[in-house]
């Protein structure tokens, strides 16, 4: 009989006519002088992760497009630790000046300001945002030289009497959510051990440390390909086009088990609305770019551009879906 999980966390991607500006949002007075010149010095993007993993990846795919249509260098500048909350803070306490933008990962920013246990100095209203990045799906995978499971029904049935460890980017991450839902609807006993970013999880995972990986699509793509380990399933509607021989969950039996990363960027509230107009123009022309989508293809990422509008929206969502689980979550 098919096994049914409900998974009550799904992020919503929201998309319509919305304005495509960041109006609405909190600013201080700016001169107008200032705001026609700009940009006129290099801007750094934050990247609240360690170099190598899929935010800082993509951010350096991004970036030389993003120098076309600003006329000058943009720096990716990595601010690891504290579950991302390092560089987000960061992020919200810099100049809104324009010149320090970044880039914020959901569910992960959702999940930290979600828990009531720890107390943020920034929050959802401290950002002016620019646009999403990547709309990524998440996938299960295995080492290549696996023996105790091959698939993703002999995985499920294998931690239903062993213990499975597996990765997490931190309290209520995508990865760690997954591993909550099987193991509530399921019975299963998938144990996360925390990393402090995907490059970190990966290698524990090749070291033979923990035992599956749970990641995106775009993080898998390459190493799949390669053969180093073995996607066995996507949390997903449909298979993603990057790995179209590996089912879903939904495929496998396991109804309603989805999960998806989005990365976008913002940059500190208070932002002259006419530089926020600049970047948000800029940000749509280089994510939008036929060359950009190209490369990002190359690499297995999904493309999912959202104006900042949008984007807001679409992270006020995901605070909301996961504020509505706190129980499963034990706050």
């Amino acid at each position: 009989m098919k096994r049914k999980i409900s998974y009550l966390f799904t992020m919503m991607l929201v998309f319509g006519l919305l304005a495509a500006c960041s109006s609405g949002v909190k600013t201080n007075s700016g001169s107008g002088g200032e705001s026609a010149d700009f940009p006129t010095k290099p801007i750094s993007i934050i990247v609240a992760y360690d170099a190598g993993g899929g935010t800082d990846t993509t951010a350096r795919t991004l970036a030389p497009f993003l120098e076309k249509e600003l006329g000058v260098a943009v720096n990716i500048v990595n601010k690891p630790g504290g579950s991302g909350w390092v560089g987000w803070t960061e992020l919200g306490n810099s100049e809104p000046d324009g010149y320090t933008i970044g880039f914020l990962n959901s569910p992960n920013i959702a999940g930290g300001l979600a828990n009531p246990s720890v107390e943020r100095t920034v929050d959802l209203e401290d950002f002016t945002y620019l646009g999403n990045h990547v709309v990524d799906p998440g996938v299960i995978a295995i080492r290549a030289d696996e023996d105790r499971f091959t698939n993703l029904e002999e995985l499920i049935e294998y931690a239903k009497n062993n213990k499975v460890l597996t990765n997490g980017s931190g309290v209520a991450s995508d990865e760690h959510l997954v591993s909550l839902i099987l193991n509530e609807k399921l019975d299963t006993k998938f144990e996360t051990v925390q990393f402090e970013g995907t490059a970190n999880s990966l290698s524990s995972f090749l070291g033979g440390h923990i035992d599956v990986l749970v990641t995106s699509a775009g993080e898998a793509y390459n190493l799949h390909n390669d053969g180093e380990l073995k996607v066995i399933g996507v949390t997903a509607r449909e298979r993603s086009s990057f790995l179209p021989e590996v089912s879903t969950f939904d495929e496998a039996g396991f109804e309603e088990v989805y999960s998806q990363v989005t990365r976008g960027l913002a940059a500190p509230v208070g932002l002259d609305p006419k530089v926020a107009g600049i970047l948000e123009d800029a940000i749509a022309k280089a994510i939008q770019n036929e060359e950009h989508m190209k490369k990002m293809e190359e690499i297995g990422t999904q493309v999912g551009y959202l104006n900042g509008e949008e984007y807001k929206a679409l992270l006020e969502q995901d605070l909301a879906d996961i504020t509505g689980i706190k129980d499963l979550l034990g706050w």
